[in-house]
C-alpha cells in the first residue's frame, strides 16, 4: 500500500515499507520545499518522477554508494586530467549546471528534472546545501554535477557532458576533494555501467540507513569556494 503524503507533515514512512515492485517506491505526493527535501534524504529517499506524474519518492534496495577510498581511477582518465584541458570549479554556477543536467538526453525520452525540481534544488543551493561541480573548456562549460553535502555524505543527483570524458574529470575532482574533507560516502542512488567503473557497489538499504545515522549529523571542513 503506497502512502500518500500531507502537505502539513514532513514525516515519512519506514523505509522497510518501500514497495519490491517498482524497487524502492516508498510514498508519493507532499511538495518539493527546502525542509521536506532535506527530511527526505535525512530519511533515505529522494525524489524521482516524469512530468505529468505525482510526485514520487524512492529509497531502493539495494543502493548503489561510492567509498571515496574504494574510487577506481583509470590510467586514460588520469592522463586526461594531467594534461589540463579542462579546469573545474565548485558551486560558480549552480543554475547553468542544473539546468544542463535537465536538457534532453539521446537515450532518454524527456527528463525528471523538472522545472519545479530545478527551483527546489536551487533554494537548497542558496542555502549551502546542495552543489554543484563545473568542468570548463576554456570559458566554455562543458561538463558538470550537481548533489547535496550533508554531515560526511554527499548525495548525487545528475551529470551532463558536452565534450568526452568532461563529466569524468568533474566527478574525479569531486571523489578527490570529498576524501580530502572527510567524507565517508557517495550516494548514487542506482545502479549504472557507468558509476560501477570508477568503483561503487550496491549496499543494503539497511546498512545505507547506517551510514545516514552515523554520518548525517557530523561536521566536515568542506570549503565548496576555495
Amino acid at each position: 500500500m503506497l502512502t500518500w503524503l500531507q502537505r502539513d507533515t514532513l514525516d515519512f514512512p519506514p523505509l522497510d515499507k518501500a514497495l519490491r515492485e517498482p524497487n524502492g517506491l516508498l510514498a508519493a505526493g507532499g511538495d518539493l520545499s527546502p525542509a521536506r527535501l532535506v527530511a527526505a534524504y535525512r530519511h533515505g529517499c529522494f525524489p524521482w518522477y516524469a512530468q505529468g506524474q505525482p510526485l514520487l519518492w524512492w529509497s531502493p534496495d539495494p543502493r548503489t554508494v561510492l567509498f571515496p577510498d574504494e574510487f577506481h581511477l583509470s590510467r586514460s582518465l588520469a592522463k586526461l586530467i594531467r594534461q589540463q584541458r579542462f579546469s573545474v570549479t565548485f558551486d560558480h554556477d549552480f543554475a547553468a549546471v542544473i539546468q544542463a543536467c535537465a536538457e534532453p538526453r539521446a537515450y532518454a525520452d524527456g527528463t525528471w528534472i523538472t522545472e519545479s525540481m530545478q527551483h527546489a534544488y536551487l533554494q537548497l543551493h542558496r542555502e549551502g546545501i546542495a552543489h554543484s561541480v563545473e568542468v570548463w573548456e576554456g570559458e566554455q562549460l562543458v561538463g558538470g554535477l550537481y548533489g547535496l553535502a550533508m554531515g560526511r555524505l554527499f548525495f548525487g543527483e545528475s551529470m551532463f557532458s558536452r565534450r568526452d570524458n568532461a563529466s569524468k574529470v568533474g566527478f574525479a575532482t569531486l571523489v578527490d576533494k570529498l576524501r580530502h574533507w572527510g567524507f565517508v560516502l557517495i550516494d548514487c542512488q542506482m545502479h549504472t555501467q557507468h558509476l560501477h567503473s570508477f568503483g561503487a557497489r550496491a549496499i543494503p538499504r539497511s546498512e545505507f540507513a547506517s551510514h545516514l545515522q552515523r554520518y548525517l549529523d557530523q561536521p566536515s571542513p568542506a570549503d565548496w569556494l576555495a
